[in-house]
């Protein structure tokens, strides 16, 4: 039908321009004249644009603009200025913190300097936009909800590059800037403590991470199927059921074995997502300084099986090689 939008229609809902609802007058205001593009509107609204930043939202940008030039000029200067293998080494570049010999000490700048400058420019812009999103959630009289579920992700990242290296007392515990470095150092941080995979407060951020992807798929796999009955009219769905969320309802019940309302279904897979790095976060959090080696804890525990002791083990070096 083709008055229900969805990304298998060919039909693009294009209602006129429109510059958003009125803001409270002051230096900042919305900037750009809106237009249509056809690629945004094959995945949902059409319409680009105004934009508003605001205080904050400049402040944010700014922060954030200096910590990337920060990193990606170390990283370029890592290569010795050669931009060649600067794009062919990016994958593999890092800006790492300092060593551990200086602790909590602001280090020379080539020798983690740089690293603590960047890590505060990045965190102050990443606070900053979290104020923005507060803030204009209540300016238009919006519950605050993303910004708290945003707020779950910078609490997992605080903990990495900072809440975690103070309490042990160094900063080369936190992780570096980099995009197979740190994949590294996430590695090499599971060897280190005995496999991450034993930390429960990590086993309890997978469940939340598959639940999540599991319930916003359904979520959104059932409106699409129900949106030829109204279904993307989630609200009204909501103050005023009709069939489309009595059929998501039945086939709710019949698949999953219980009802997901048009609102309740947001509020699972929004705590779900959440709860995936607040207990990421933990975990982590105890690693280190709780925990020393998650498998002998999962052992104590009765979650992992000691290895037999009693089993003779042949070391591969020893056997040699044939050929």
């Amino acid at each position: 039908m083709a008055e229900y939008q969805s990304i298998y229609t060919r039909v693009q809902i294009r209602p006129p321009l429109y510059d958003g609802v009125p803001v409270d007058e002051g230096p900042f205001t919305r900037q750009g004249k809106p237009f249509f593009s056809w690629l945004a509107g094959k995945l949902g609204d059409a319409q680009i644009g105004p934009f508003y930043l605001g205080r904050t939202g400049l402040a944010a940008l700014v922060c954030g603009i200096i910590a990337f030039e920060i990193i990606g000029l170390n990283m370029w200067a890592s290569v010795n200025w050669n931009p060649i293998e600067f794009v062919r080494q990016l994958f593999w570049l890092a800006l790492e913190p300092p060593r551990a010999e200086y602790g909590l000490s602001i280090p020379p700048m080539n020798e983690g300097g740089w690293w603590l400058l960047a890590g505060f420019f990045l965190t102050t812009s990443i606070i900053l936009w979290w104020v923005r999103v507060y803030t204009r959630a209540r300016a238009l009289g919006l519950g605050t909800h993303t910004a708290w579920a945003f707020a779950a992700a910078i609490w997992l990242y605080l903990v990495l590059g900072f809440i975690r290296p103070v309490l042990m007392g160094s900063w080369a515990e936190a992780v570096p800037f980099g995009i197979f470095p740190h994949l590294d150092w996430t590695a090499a941080f599971s060897i280190r403590y005995g496999n991450l995979f034993y930390n429960p407060f990590h086993m309890l951020s997978i469940v939340f991470l598959y639940g999540s992807v599991l319930l916003f798929a359904m979520h959104g796999a059932t409106i699409l199927a129900v949106m030829r009955f109204g279904g993307d009219r989630e609200l009204e769905q909501i103050v005023d059921r009709g069939t489309a969320s009595e059929r998501a309802a039945l086939f709710w019940r019949w698949t999953m074995g219980f009802n997901a309302s048009m609102e309740s279904i947001h509020r699972w897979a929004w705590w779900f997502a959440v709860l995936c790095p607040l207990t990421g976060g933990i975990g982590i959090l105890l690693t280190g300084a709780v925990a020393d080696n998650w498998f002998l804890w999962a052992v104590k525990h009765g979650v992992a099986p000691m290895y037999p002791i009693d089993v003779p083990l042949t070391d591969p070096a020893a056997m040699g090689v044939q050929q």
